[in-house]
């Protein structure tokens, strides 16, 4: 990384990309990156201003007088970075420096880092700020009676705390560019808002003492699934094992007599549940026709998941001991696994004009049977907070149809940012988008949370549109930047805000 030239256009960003390389700043730590952003600005002069929260904006005004500047414009980006590393790597992210290299892959050129994340997730947003900021300051780029208010967010990575908390009188503009894409052939106009929340349910118990002798232990395992973001991949017909374990147990329930003691599987509510299990008593003497039975009802579900799901499978085991006799009610065991079943999960509804969008889903995100309860926790998303209130109703119905005690805690509520296809943001970034390249830009809605969806509830009159340059593997060592992507977009960017007025 000593020879930037190398790079292209513009240096300023990969001077820049180096310098904050070199900056801790993982999410919640961001004061380093901050104080280097603030000092950037007071050495040529431009105005900054802080929130409560740590978010800063900085004032690009209109060069040549304020009073001529016609349009005001934001930039956004984020100042964290998602800090992984390769295990057993000697690595400390407070205060050691990444260490960037050069790699060549089938011709093209890649940024990446040793053993750690890059952050260009979001630091190519820091640099293009940034570089456009000196660049107007050194008198090298005009773009004309525009003011710009280029802003900085915090905590993006670990719950879009900086957008969430962040002053509404910061910033102003008609338009906001978020810089925080991973493509660089789409702008994203819209993504899913959400609500993540608990179910808690008493638990409602009987011992089996007395018909102990005649039952055995089983366990029921699913496992294999690939899992996958609740969001952008709930429509790729993966399979969710809690859904899939649950099934099996409504049908062995409907023809055989068994006492469920315990449920487990899922982690995260942003994760599809890959692996999940069940343990309960059976009847020793219905023992191989119970298996047999669950392993026809799951060669029936697997075929569905055909061509997606190759690797999904089930273990049937049965224990010779099991810690404890108390074991689910019969009645309580009907109405929990009858909600379960019925739970929706999955798309709810797809995009009514944009073909294979989905619009409003429900993952069932985990299940954990404690000493005196279940907790399940699920996400909802949706593109609108109507139909995200519906869903959660929804559930909220099926729940007081079955009349069991529970309770349901919200953990988590986030907007949606509704898509706009028709803005006139969208038609400019199109038009100019094709004068340069020669080739339609793909226009894009995500089932995904993203900053703008705060700032477009913020200001309902701001348009928006997120883009950025193509970055693969991002959240993992494997992160890497692609090189002429940047000055791909870097062109772009430009010639967009030239035009915008």
């Amino acid at each position: 990384m000593e020879n930037l030239k190398e790079l292209g256009d513009p240096q300023e960003f990969w001077e820049y990309i180096y310098a904050i390389s070199k900056i801790p700043r993982c999410s919640e730590h961001e004061e380093h990156i901050r104080n280097f952003v603030l000092n950037e600005a007071e050495k040529m002069g431009f105005v900054a201003e802080r929130d409560e929260i740590g978010n800063i904006v900085i004032r690009v005004p209109y060069p040549s007088a304020i009073e001529k500047a016609t349009l005001k414009v934001v930039l956004q980006c984020h100042m964290d970075m998602v800090c992984e590393k390769n295990e057993g790597l000697d690595h400390d992210f407070s205060k050691d420096p990444l260490k960037l290299k050069l790699i060549e892959i089938e011709g093209e050129k890649w940024l990446t880092a040793e053993g750690t994340t890059l952050g260009a997730d979001n630091g190519v947003g820091i640099a293009y700020n940034l570089a456009i900021m000196k660049k107007v300051y050194e008198g090298s780029l005009d773009l004309g009676p525009l003011d710009l208010d280029l802003l900085f967010t915090v905590d993006e990575e670990q719950g879009l705390t900086g957008a969430s908390k962040m002053n509404k009188g910061l910033i102003s503009g008609k338009y906001l560019l978020n810089l925080d894409s991973e493509e660089d052939d789409k702008f994203t106009i819209g993504c899913a808002g959400g609500r993540v929340f608990t179910i808690e349910t008493k638990l409602e118990e009987e011992q089996l003492i007395e018909i102990q002798e005649s039952l055995t232990g089983m366990r029921i395992d699913i496992f294999g699934l690939i899992g996958g973001h609740s969001g952008t991949d709930i429509n790729k017909r993966r399979g969710n094992a809690i859904k899939i374990l649950v099934e099996i147990l409504w049908k062995l329930n409907t023809k055989f007599s068994i006492y469920i003691q315990s449920l487990e599987g899922g982690n995260k509510s942003n994760a599809i549940p890959r692996e999940t299990h069940a343990i309960l008593y059976i009847n020793k003497a219905q023992s191989t026709k119970i298996k047999e039975f669950i392993e026809e009802i799951f060669s029936n579900i697997k075929k569905l998941y055909f061509g997606t799901e190759s690797n999904l499978a089930i273990s049937i085991e049965e224990l010779d001991e099991i810690d404890g006799t108390t074991v689910f009610s019969k009645q309580f065991q009907l109405k929990f696994i009858n909600i379960l079943h019925l739970m929706p999960n999955g798309p709810v509804y797809l995009h009514p004009t944009s073909n294979g969008l989905v619009h409003t889903s429900l993952n069932l995100a985990s299940i954990h049977t404690l000493e005196n309860s279940i907790k399940i926790q699920i996400s909802t998303r949706s593109l609108t907070e109507y139909d995200k209130d519906v869903l959660f109703e929804k559930v909220q119905t099926l729940l007081g149809l079955s009349h069991l005690d529970a309770n349901i805690i919200i953990n988590t509520v986030y907007p949606s940012w509704p898509p706009n296809f028709q803005s006139e943001l969208v038609k400019k970034s199109k038009k100019i988008y094709y004068e340069i390249f020669n080739e339609e830009v793909t226009i894009q809605a995500i089932h995904a949370g993203l900053e703008c969806a705060y700032f477009a509830d913020y200001f309902p009159k701001m348009e928006m549109i997120s883009l950025g340059p193509n970055v693969i593997g991002n959240h993992s060592p494997d992160e890497r930047l692609n090189v002429q992507s940047v000055v791909k977009v870097w062109k772009y960017l430009i010639a967009l805000l030239k035009n915008l007025i």
